[in-house]
């Protein structure tokens, strides 16, 4: 039996560190990269296959499966999920692949407002047709969000548009650990549905809060509109882990727009302990990742 896996967005926050954790086990990665750039050299040089191409292309996807025993999914917050998605079961199913892990979120779910979250729904729900035995991630807004907004962070001032809901912040590692961990030995998490969390929940007038312990200075917060936030979004983002025509996309604003509602419903709020009992290590509280990533925060 084949002891190779394919890793989709490669490059990506989760997909890099899933090729990580998977060649430090052992095992044979193939990365899926959109484009050659250092991010995929770094991959390389850990020892992984590299092969370019996007996840529109159903022949390119087709090819990469070839051979590969379990296969990680995730597509960004803009259109063509349901496009990229079936194309994926499809070659997954003609690879004869015995596991998939899907990125999905937490707001994924029929009702939706979201068309981005409902899609990621519809997109859980392709994947179960095909039979391919799938894993659904469902977590919540990630961590690393602190490290989008380092120009805001500058000025003082974190401008979202969230109100007064929580969520406990999780780590792009964690996440990418649970992922190794599933692909590895995927078969009582085959069929499952996982939320996954960070350690404590946060408004984000609390993260703003912690964010300025980190660079030293006080950090508020306040809330705006969506599509205000749009205006902001050049000097907001970083570019660090996505690439920047993502900011570009109505899809994503709208996206904020509803999932900002859910959040201030109780939709993103929780926490649990599936992060240390499939991946084998407790979720990194976000004091500790700030105070990790403070180099970048404060760039």
């Amino acid at each position: 039996m084949s002891n190779q896996y394919l890793i989709s967005g490669a490059t990506g926050a989760t997909g890099s560190k899933t090729v990580e954790f998977l060649l430090e086990a052992g095992v044979k990665v193939r990365a899926y990269v959109h484009r050659q750039d250092e991010r995929s050299a770094a991959l390389s040089a850990l020892g992984a296959e590299l092969v370019t191409g996007d996840l529109l292309d159903f022949e390119a996807v087709r090819r990469a499966m070839e051979g590969v025993k379990g296969a990680y999914f995730v597509y960004p917050i803009k259109p063509g999920i349901l496009q990229a998605t079936a194309y994926f079961a499809q070659a997954a199913k003609e690879a004869a692949v015995s596991a998939i892990v899907n990125m999905s979120q937490i707001s994924a779910r029929r009702e939706a407002k979201s068309h981005a979250a409902q899609d990621h729904w519809i997109s859980e729900q392709v994947l179960n047709w095909s039979g391919v035995p799938t894993t659904h991630l469902r977590p919540t807004l990630f961590a690393e969000w602190a490290l989008y907004w380092t120009g805001q962070i500058k000025t003082g001032i974190l401008r979202l548009p969230f109100g007064t809901g929580r969520h406990a912040p999780i780590a792009t590692e964690d996440q990418a650990r649970v992922i190794a961990k599933i692909l590895l030995n995927p078969g009582e998490h085959k069929g499952k549905v996982y939320p996954l969390y960070g350690e404590k929940e946060y408004t984000f007038a609390e993260i703003a809060a912690e964010i300025g312990k980190v660079v030293g200075k006080p950090v508020a917060y306040e809330q705006i509109d969506a599509w205000e936030l749009k205006k902001l979004s050049a000097n907001a983002y970083t570019g660090r882990t996505a690439p920047s025509d993502l900011w570009q996309h109505d899809t994503l604003w709208q996206h904020f727009e509803e999932i900002a509602k859910d959040h201030q419903n109780g939709v993103f709020a929780g926490t649990n302990d599936l992060v240390q009992k499939i991946g084998g290590k407790r979720p990194m509280g976000l004091p500790e990742f700030l105070q990790a990533n403070k180099t970048a925060i404060l760039a």
